[in-house]
């Protein structure tokens, strides 16, 4: 499984845990509300037995809702017209509350019209109460008639307290979560380092197997008899042979600064770069790949033409090598154009194929790691799909782009597009 692939997974599952633990919360709010309602909806039916247990007021027309007031979230008011002893309401209250699982302590108050405070207070305890009775003062709601006062200051503690299961059970499924995320990113990292590793060989396979080539071609030509008579052409090929080497001792080298470097990006190191030499050095690294296949190669630059770009010299090269390659590849008889300009302010360099082409729906996956696009007839094309995507990084760490113009069965366009300014 690709890090691509594993990354979107890790992501979905990232959210999808999110929206659980979301769902929980919201679940959460939901039953506290719940046990809110419940508590208050307990406590008025409480109420309303009290009232059927001992007359408190004279007359029963009056609805339950016009005797009792609630004028803050703990306390409960409730009209009284007739005197009852202190001790026989909080017997009777005590077993209303009991009967409807109210199960907390409370503070009961008389409070008397004609005084503007409470006659009495009482503490009323409970079966499943923690706590004991405290000096509390009761809040005073004056009123023009007298009333109970049902005050309960450990309300919220106590439905807290019936919602323990619901805590425990999602206390639990955020562990699992957490844990479960946890170990989603070691497992990413893990393959992620992995991929890492596996690229790095892939791409030093790659990057020595065009050179190498070249050499076995190189050395075959001088090991013939009739080279020794033929000192230019003897010259010519151990230069090849001596530039191959070289070249490999650079990408040893760029390669292990590429492991050692904990960026993506690769290292760069830019400086002037004339555009006609370099594409000139690149076609001469390729010669003998050219040769054998018979291919042509043009270079449509005046040498008056001298077009001066900001960059990195060898990771450059490396690009319009892997892009020669490709084109010699793709070609029966390959007809290559390498030309330079200037597009919307920027340089671009063209390397133009008369090769298979490739279909409009494969060109996005192009430059994906490992992705070879289907060749049809040709099976003789091998490779490890790894050239372009080392081009794109290579553009890329440039702050450029690639633009591709292909037609199936007439040639391929790669357009690489790199900033002129200096300081970029």
């Amino acid at each position: 499984m690709r890090s691509s692939t594993l990354r979107w997974l890790v992501l979905l599952a990232s959210i999808l845990i999110m929206l659980i633990i979301a769902v929980q919360l919201f679940w959460l709010n939901k039953v506290y509300s719940f046990e809110q309602k419940t508590f208050n909806t307990n406590v008025v039916k409480s109420i309303r037995g009290l009232y059927e247990d001992i007359d408190l007021v004279d007359t029963r027309s009056n609805h339950l809702q016009d005797l009792i007031e609630q004028p803050n979230t703990d306390y409960y008011l409730f009209r009284v017209e007739n005197y009852y002893p202190e001790d026989s309401i909080a017997s009777y209250l005590k077993h209303e509350l009991n009967d409807f699982d109210v199960l907390t302590d409370a503070y009961l108050g008389y409070y008397h019209a004609g005084s503007l405070d409470y006659n009495y207070t009482r503490y009323i305890n409970a079966a499943a109460s923690r706590y004991g009775s405290e000096g509390i003062n009761l809040s005073v709601y004056n009123r023009k008639h007298n009333y109970l006062m049902l005050y309960f200051p450990h309300r919220n503690k106590y439905i807290l307290q019936q919602m323990n299961f619901w805590f425990i059970s999602s206390a639990v499924l955020f562990v699992v979560l957490i844990g479960l995320a946890v170990i989603l990113f070691f497992f990413y990292r893990q393959r992620f380092l992995a991929e890492v590793q596996k690229d790095f060989v892939n791409n030093f396979t790659h990057e020595f197997k065009t050179p190498l080539a070249v050499m076995k071609i190189s050395a075959e030509v001088l090991l013939q008899d009739k080279i020794a008579t033929q000192p230019d052409r003897l010259r010519k090929y151990a230069t090849i042979v001596e530039n191959q080497t070289q070249h490999l001792q650079e990408q040893v080298e760029r390669l292990l600064q590429i492991a050692r470097s904990d960026r993506r990006d690769l290292p760069i190191q830019k400086k002037q770069v004339p555009l006609r030499e370099l594409i000139e050095q690149a076609v001469a690294k390729m010669q003998p790949l050219i040769d054998e296949k018979k291919a042509e190669v043009n270079i449509p630059i005046d040498e008056d033409q001298n077009i001066e770009l900001y960059a990195d010299r060898g990771h450059l090269e490396l690009a319009i090598v892997n892009l020669l390659e490709n084109a010699l590849k793709f070609s029966v008889k390959p007809h290559i154009i390498i030309s330079i300009g200037h597009e919307d302010g920027n340089i671009y360099i063209s390397v133009k194929d008369n090769g298979i082409g490739i279909e409009k729906k494969y060109q996005k996956r192009l430059f994906k790691k490992f992705y070879r696009v289907p060749t049809g007839d040709v099976h003789n094309v091998k490779g490890f799909g790894l050239g372009l995507n080392f081009v794109k990084r290579i553009i890329d760490a440039h702050h450029g782009s690639i633009k591709i113009n292909s037609l199936p069965g007439i040639g391929t366009e790669f357009r690489l597009i790199l900033p002129a300014s200096v300081n970029s």
